[in-house]
């Protein structure tokens, strides 16, 4: 695609956030668009820094993964053993590799097969999410949907299960895990956990798809990000990223993350472990949307070509990375 067809629909589209393509670490193509904070005019650039919402339960799993490397967990410990009397609707078989795949069962405090809107307000007290034991009460009292390793249901109460448990299996707590285990080996070192109500001048405030309206999205998710989504990150960053996972800096397999381990047919793709997968090619995929944020970057190691889309609005991602074929 060329630079006046990404530029084309950009414009025809409001799009705010930046596009990036790079072969191998070259960069072929980057550019940013519209405002990274409206209040104040203040333009995105290609160092912005966006929450990628969903995107990061990569990072998640990936952590997870270091921790089963180490021996200091494993993919068939349950989360029974770990959890004690905590979430007592979780069932007794539920697994690390059930969550990892989306295929445990379990019932979700924020359920994407049911009737949401992007602009609810779901989490409650949002400023009180800045740990993720914190989340306990808002995962508890959700009966399972079906039995473990049943089928295959997105879930993101189960990403902030496996934090949960890499927290008591690695004796650290998320944040840090992902940081060492995650962010450090890779050398990403724009990337971070940051707080929504003191963001850096260098990220993007998120803007909720509101009509004739610039408000944020302060209030609809977690003041500090956990395991089912929220780091920030730029598209540098991204792109080390890939490098970094199939390099084997991260975890020594990445088939341990990548290989496809269910079929998503409605989706057209399929799922590793917190990784989706194209549905007939090697390219591997993180995806992000809440409020106020979108993400989408693909990696195909054949050819080495990472190409990423990011943007501070729920909607804004979209038709460029369909263009892209992302």
């Amino acid at each position: 695609m060329r630079q006046g067809d990404i530029d084309k629909i950009a414009e025809e589209t409001g799009f705010s956030g930046v596009v990036s393509i790079d072969r191998a670490g070259e960069v072929e193509f980057a550019k940013a668009y519209g405002l990274a904070n409206r209040a104040y005019r203040l333009p995105n650039t290609v160092a912005t820094r966006f929450g990628i919402a969903s995107g990061s339960k990569g990072f998640t799993a990936l952590a997870v993964l270091s921790l089963v490397q180490d021996g200091l967990i494993a993919l068939d410990t349950t989360a029974r053993s770990l959890l004690g009397d905590d979430l007592p609707l979780i069932a007794d078989d539920v697994t690390v590799e059930h969550l990892l795949t989306h295929t445990s069962g379990i019932g979700d405090y924020l359920d994407e097969e049911g009737d949401l809107s992007i602009t609810d307000y779901l989490i409650g007290a949002a400023h009180e999410l800045t740990t993720t034991e914190a989340f306990l009460p808002l995962l508890d009292g959700h009966p399972a949907k079906f039995r473990a390793g049943e089928r295959f249901s997105y879930c993101n109460g189960g990403f902030v299960v496996l934090a949960l448990l890499a927290e008591r299996a690695g004796g650290a707590g998320y944040h840090d895990l992902v940081r060492e285990r995650v962010l450090r080996p890779a050398g990403m070192t724009r990337t971070d956990f940051l707080r929504s109500d003191e963001l850096p001048a260098d990220a993007a405030v998120g803007y909720l798809p509101l009509e004739g309206v610039d408000r944020t999205n302060l209030f609809h998710l977690p003041v500090l990000a956990t395991g089912d989504g929220g780091i920030h990150t730029t598209a540098a960053d991204v792109s080390t990223f890939w490098r970094a996972l199939y390099a084997g800096e991260i975890v020594t397999s990445v088939d341990d993350a990548v290989l496809p381990r269910c079929d998503v047919p409605e989706e057209g793709m399929r799922y590793g472990r917190g990784f989706w997968l194209h549905g007939s090619s090697d390219a591997a995929i993180l995806v992000g949307y809440d409020a106020g944020a979108s993400f989408k970057s693909s990696h195909d190691p054949g050819t080495g070509v990472t190409s990423t889309v990011l943007s501070n609005t729920s909607p804004g991602v979209w038709p460029l990375a369909r263009a892209l074929e992302i």
